[in-house]
Parts: structure tokens; sequence; C-alpha cells
């Protein structure tokens, strides 16, 4: 076994073996700047929030030339091996994808000081490490507005996925916004699970929306990653609308998603990691929102002929007013 590994536990050094398996030796890597990214649960595939981050990723390598290798974890335990094994494989940034990593990255961090780390929805408090965090409730509240201008029911859902403070931000500000809106409106709420099996599980994800759409929702918004593929269906299966959630979702149901809470992660991913080869990396927190376009809305040609004009100009004025601090919106982290 390689030495680098002979100090892992033995649940450890399965994935650790498993990892160095799949890496490619840095000797036959020609470019040279490596990013390591480990995703979370849903994997690339999820169309959301780790699909993000890979597309992030991707753009980097084309555009700078840059070596990236992604892996995904089985489960939460794969987190600091995998992370572990980036550093000790001497790449130049690891990425970690989601909140489940701050622990494992606090720890790999402190280990490996002179590497460089980043990670997206969480705050770890290190040098090395830049905390990449979003603006969740800000495009929450817009996608409410644009629901509750949109119903014809006075009805609408909420699928989330893994019920944390994270995706309760995400309901807090979407019933917001659709109240400013309507006030008499009914929002109905459901979480797929409380383990990280919640972010993929489209079967459950379908089973929920579609009892909200039963109860009368003409919209469900989705925000629970590759769970949310099964809002989309239960959409297509009840002829009504969705709406999508860190990417853009819009063209997997064309003229069914009625918009997509955009959460730019590839910018964030891609950003870091152009930053970062260029010598400027800088750990500690950096915020995207509406201000920065880290969060906003989608329209394209999947959706331009569902969603009004009359609808997209409330929104964006209501993006305005809160971008000029003359929204408050309610942010469910400042209520804990």
């Amino acid at each position: 076994m390689p030495n680098h590994f002979t100090a892992l536990t033995r649940c450890q050094r399965s994935y650790a073996l498993l990892l160095g398996a799949i890496l490619v030796p840095a000797q036959l890597i020609s470019a040279d700047f490596k990013v390591g990214l480990v995703l979370d649960r849903g994997g690339k595939d999820d169309k959301s929030f780790n699909s993000s981050a890979y597309e992030g990723a991707t753009r980097a390598k084309e555009k700078l030339g840059v070596f990236i290798k992604y892996v995904e974890a089985s489960d939460d335990n794969a987190f600091e091996p995998m992370l572990r094994a980036f550093a000790q494989r001497d790449f130049d940034l690891i990425i970690g994808i989601g909140f489940a990593q701050k622990d494992p990255m606090k720890k790999v961090a402190a280990q490996f000081p002179k590497k460089h780390f980043a990670i997206v929805d969480a705050q770890v408090d290190a040098p090395n490490v830049r905390s990449l965090m979003f603006e969740e409730h800000e495009g929450a509240f817009l996608v409410g507005a644009i629901a509750a201008m949109t119903s014809k029911t006075g009805k609408i859902g909420f699928v989330g996925g893994m019920d944390i403070p994270l995706i309760r931000r995400f309901h807090v500000a979407y019933e917001a916004g659709a109240k400013r809106i309507n006030p008499q409106i009914t929002v109905m709420a459901n979480y797929v699970g409380i383990s990280s099996e919640a972010w993929n599980n489209p079967p459950k994800g379908k089973e929920l929306a579609v009892s909200q759409y039963d109860s009368g929702a003409d919209i469900v918004f989705a925000a629970a990653g590759a769970s949310g593929l099964g809002v989309f269906d239960a959409a297509e299966e009840k002829k009504k609308f969705a709406i999508g959630v860190d990417a853009n979702q819009d063209w997997t149901k064309p003229g069914l998603i009625l918009t997509s809470m955009l959460k730019r992660v590839d910018h964030a991913v891609y950003s870091t990691i152009a930053e970062t080869r260029s010598g400027v990396f800088v750990g500690g927190v950096k915020r995207f929102g509406l201000a920065n376009k880290g969060i906003d809305y989608s329209v394209d040609q999947y959706n331009e002929k569902i969603l009004p004009e009359s609808v997209r100009k409330r929104a964006d004025e209501l993006k305005a007013e809160i971008i000029a601090g003359k929204i408050d919106v309610p942010d469910y982290y400042k209520k804990k």
C-alpha cells in the first residue's frame, strides 16, 4: 500500500484505495494546475447543484487549461478520505460541494495548511479555505412571487430535499415572496427526508409533488437536488407547472418549468479556480447574491412563452428593490 495511505483507518482506507485507482498519476498530467472536485451525494448528473459545480470546473478546464478530476461520494463518510487523497496527490485546489463537507474539510485543511481549499454552502474559518456562500433566500423570494403571480388556484407547493436550515431558508423566503403578491395564498410544503439520501430520491419527490398537485397546487418549487427530477415528472403527469433550482432546469420539461431559481455555483467554482491559478487565492467568505448575479431567475427559449412579460417586469422590480435594500427578505438563518 502507498505510504501516504497508511495512516488512514480501515474504513477510510477503502475509500482512499478507490480514489487512488481512479486518479490519474501526477506524472501523466500535462497541465501545471490541478483541481480536485468532491461532489455531494446527487452526483454530477443531478441536473442541479452538483451539475452546476461540474459545469464550472469543466469551463475552467476548457478555457484555462487546468486539469480537473472529480469524485462522487457514495456516503458522507467518503468526504474526508477523498479530500485528503487529493491533497496528498499534490492537487493545487480542492473544492468540496455541499454543507456536509464542512467538518471533513476543516480537518483536512488543517492538516495541509499550504494547500488551497474551497467549499460551497458552508463556512470554514481557516486561512487556506474559501467559503462560497449564496443568498438563496433572495432568489427563493423572487420565484415565490413569480409563482403567486402565475397561479390560477391560489395554491402553490414547495418540495425540499433534506430537512435542514439551508432548505428551510428556501422555503421561508419562497412563501414570503408569494405572500408579498397574494397575502391569502396557500403554500404547501413537504421534505423528502432527514438524511443525505433525501437528495437523490426522485420517486419520493414525485410522490410529494403529486400529493400537492392533487390538493390544488398548480405550481411546485423543488429545492431537492436530484429528488427534484421526480417533482418535474409529477408536473408532466399532472400537466401543471414546476420551478427548478440551482442550475437552469427549464429544458428538462419544456413548457412545464415556469422558471428556475439560479444559484450560480458554476460561476463560484470557475472564478475560484481562475483566481487561484493566477496566484490570488484569498481565504474567507465570498458571498453571491442578486447584486453580483450569483443568484437570479431564468428566462430562456424554454419558458419565455409561459412566463408573461408582465410577470417578468414585476419580478425585475422586486429584484431591484431587494438589491437597493427596500425589501428585507426574511432569512431563516437569522431566525435561529
